[in-house]
């Protein structure tokens, strides 16, 4: 075994031991309106004497003693959710194990738990973030530290790219923003206006944190999926309440149905340079001048891994003592899409990559792209629809495109989503992987 990797165990040993003398609530404070004990979450209230009865909105049980017990309420139009910032493993398509940090959903865990759960519990892509337009979002970040490299200290931060902020303050950019530094939480406000698709990553030291995993995919729905168009209650999408719609919802306030979809679908593209999540992992100088993405990936694995429907199993690796994640499954976003023949597919994309432009070619079934960089493609008195149809979506770093797939009239069977360079079809020196997905038709 070489000294690096005999270091990178003894490390991970080391962590372990030091991550036991860590105070269990550090100074983790989650903000949530209507939340008392800090999982980001409301419970429902119970009548006391009957705990499977859940209490009315007035708080009103059967009378007597039969009381209503947990408190917390909902506000109108409010969400909440934790992640945490650290790090842990991935495996690639072709079995390699990498080293990374990223994100993790600690919503529903208590405050005094949250150290210890978002400890080697980094998800690669982060996890998803979705919003209603004018919903009020409450995100709390809580820095866990880097178990394997408790040599670092980094701070974190969460940059909701594309978004107007109205305070720079939750920006997440370090020069003019708060970062979070080890042991502490930082709560994030936003009211999102515009709806669109997004992405989030942390923006301290950007390169390397990008690079080592942390982003992931968020979107923002319409007000339209509530309150439908044109006054017609019933164009009011599934999504919006309507159960009887046959729209499951909308991508923008479109204001005649044109950007309506059935079923949609994440499709967020990344990539890693193994060299330099090796250093990472094994403590050596990093490689920036050299950074080059040979494991190209969608939502953060690569083919045939991204047609699994099913969370990956936990990263299991010798160099990482057996079980690198302790059994925490890091890669749970499928990039496996699949529809019902007449259906409208929304594929919400977005390039995260910090190294290239990418190309995803659909050559079976046209795409109908309604909106780049969460603004509908609208004339400028927005009456006319400016979409176009294509079989190809080139994004560069930090853009996104909202694409339709319009299967009417398609057969069933299987069809494919891949990268326009065939360089990118590749798990390292491994042919027939990478940035490729499926498109079941049923």
């Amino acid at each position: 075994m070489s000294q690096t990797r005999l270091s990178g165990i003894v490390t991970l040993a080391l962590a372990a031991v030091l991550l036991a003398g860590v105070p269990a609530g550090a100074q983790v404070l989650v903000q949530c309106p209507g939340d008392v004990d800090g999982d980001a979450k409301w419970e429902s209230q119970v009548c006391s004497e009957t705990p499977n009865v859940v209490c009315t909105n007035n708080g009103d049980c059967s009378g007597g003693t039969n009381k209503c017990t947990g408190m917390e309420i909902q506000p109108a139009n409010v969400k909440c959710m934790h992640l945490s910032g650290g790090d842990g493993f991935a495996t690639m398509a072709d079995g390699r194990t990498q080293y990374m940090f990223s994100f993790a959903d600690l919503t529903g865990i208590p405050a005094d738990q949250a150290m210890e759960a978002g400890a080697l519990a980094a998800a690669w892509p982060g996890p998803v973030i979705t919003m209603d337009q004018g919903e009020e979002f409450y995100l709390t970040l809580t820095n866990v530290g880097m178990l394997v490299r408790p040599d670092l200290f980094d701070p974190h931060t969460v940059h909701f790219h594309g978004f107007p902020n109205a305070s720079a303050v939750f920006d997440g950019l370090p020069e003019s923003a708060l970062s979070i530094n080890m042991g502490a939480s930082l709560t994030y406000y936003y009211n999102p206006v515009d709806p669109g698709t997004f992405m989030y990553h942390c923006h301290v030291e950007a390169t390397e944190h990008m690079q080592m995993g942390m982003l992931g995919n968020l979107y923002v729905r319409p007000a339209q999926n509530k309150v439908g168009y044109g006054a017609d209650p019933a164009t009011i999408s599934r999504l919006g309440g309507n159960p009887t719609s046959l729209v499951e919802g909308y991508v923008y306030n479109d204001g005649d149905g044109t950007t309506a979809y059935d079923v949609e679908y994440p499709i967020q593209l990344g990539g890693f340079d193994p060299d330099f999540h090796d250093a990472s992992w094994f403590v050596q100088p990093l490689p920036f001048a050299y950074m080059e993405d040979r494991y190209p990936m969608i939502n953060g694995r690569g083919y045939p891994d991204t047609v699994n429907p099913n969370p990956l199993p936990s990263p299991s690796d010798p160099d990482c003592g057996g079980d690198c994640n302790g059994f925490v499954e890091s890669q749970v976003e499928s990039s496996l899409i699949t529809a019902n023949a007449g259906e409208k597919i929304l594929l919400r994309m977005s390039n995260l990559n910090i190294t290239v432009s990418h190309t995803l070619i659909s050559p079976s079934i046209p795409m109908t792209v309604v909106g780049i960089d969460s603004r509908e493609l609208r004339s400028a008195d927005g009456l006319v629809p400016l979409h176009y149809d294509t079989n190809s979506v080139t994004l560069a770093g930090g853009m996104a495109a909202d694409a339709i797939l319009d299967t009417t009239g398609v057969a069933a069977g299987t069809y494919y989503l891949y990268a326009a360079n065939l360089n990118y079809l590749s798990n390292g020196t491994e042919n027939f992987g990478g940035m490729l997905t499926e498109i079941h038709i049923n």
